[in-house]
């Protein structure tokens, strides 16, 4: 299968620039609440709260109290929620828990968004919400159960992001509606038309076939797949590309957690085909129109690994940059015996 974010373009303009392109952080306008409402997905409902918690109150739940009191509740949430722990490796933060019809159910969050986590008969499934915390605030404290009448239910804000002054990239939230209830069926929430462990919103926000468990159809199943989108490939630009992802400390084993993955934000094809070793992978398409209404509002991206500058003067010798949230990297990269060797040539860090 050809990925819904596949490009037209020749594998040259994808993935090699004759001058590096500077790279320019460029604040987002942030939404209405008009703006919000119209690309609110089909399937949530939004209900105005009569009582209700306000952002403000419970935004500063976290920052009330000393550390030690504070690490002394972590510690307590740490064995409330301990069977999800244990099932879902750590890989989620989580908000409240619930039983409901012989099911344990729990509200929860990673990079990519909020998720319902849920156990039953002893087996873990986790089903995305499909809601972008740049627009959706839920509150850490939900009075009331997440779970009812057939739907999950909860209570929080819309909100839109406040750039840090002098921190590019570096994000805060601010209230723009309070008092909002989020419905959502759980029907609907759960569908999983191809049975391959991702629900359809998942897949439908981030480029996945929600009709078909093997999207790239390299024969192997998305939810076990470390590059679900695009078949694997080997050759020596690839092989760069694998040199530079990320690698940190206390990476969640893939196999463990299904539900991690970086996502990346590039046309390269060279860059599409890498078979990363710990952890999974996504792509999203350069172009903002070809992006999922969810990736459009939602900033996913916290690792990012240029196009390739070529060298006239010497055609073996590349350049090529890398950046995190809060330093990039630039490198010289020359093929030799069949391998690269990398030159740092400078660096940022914010």
């Amino acid at each position: 299968m050809v990925s819904l974010y596949s490009c037209s373009k020749s594998i040259e303009e994808n993935c090699f620039v004759s001058d590096q392109e500077e790279r320019e952080y460029v604040e987002e306008k942030p939404f209405t609440v008009k703006e919000i409402l119209a690309e609110k997905p089909s399937y949530v409902q939004i209900i105005d709260l009569k009582s209700f918690r306000t952002f403000k109150e419970d935004s500063i739940y976290t920052h009330e109290y000393d550390g030690k009191k504070y690490e002394l509740i972590l510690n307590e949430k740490a064995t409330e929620y301990k069977n999800f722990r244990n099932y879902f490796h750590k890989g989620f933060v989580i908000y409240k828990q619930q039983n409901y019809r012989n099911a344990q159910y729990a509200l929860a969050k990673n990079d990519l968004g909020y998720w319902l986590l849920k156990i039953a008969n002893g087996k873990p499934s986790a089903y995305f919400l499909g809601l972008s915390f740049s627009h959706y605030y839920f509150n850490e404290i939900q009075d009331q159960p997440i779970i009812k009448d057939g739907s999950l239910q909860i209570e929080g804000s819309l909100v839109k992001i406040i750039q840090v002054a002098g921190l590019p990239g570096y994000d805060d939230y601010s209230a723009i509606a309070d008092g909002k209830l989020f419905k959502i069926n759980l029907t609907a929430l759960m569908k999983d038309t191809d049975q391959d462990g991702y629900n359809d919103i998942f897949e439908k926000c981030f480029g996945l076939n929600p009709d078909h468990q093997d999207s790239d159809g390299d024969g192997v199943n998305d939810f076990v797949d470390v590059n679900p989108m695009y078949q694997s490939g080997k050759n020596k630009f690839t092989e760069l590309y694998e040199m530079l992802i990320p690698n940190y400390a206390g990476t969640p084993d893939f196999q463990k957690d299904p539900y991690h993955f970086v996502v990346f934000k590039t046309d390269c094809d060279y860059f599409h085909q890498i078979t990363p070793s710990e952890y999974k992978v996504l792509f999203a398409p350069e172009d903002k129109d070809k992006e999922s209404r969810y990736l459009r509002s939602t900033d996913v991206y916290h690792f990012g690994i240029s196009k390739i500058k070529k060298n006239k003067a010497f055609p073996e010798r590349f350049y090529i940059e890398k950046w995190g949230s809060s330093s990039s990297t630039n490198y010289a990269a020359e093929y030799r015996n069949g391998k690269w060797e990398l030159e740092m040539l400078g660096g940022i860090v914010i």
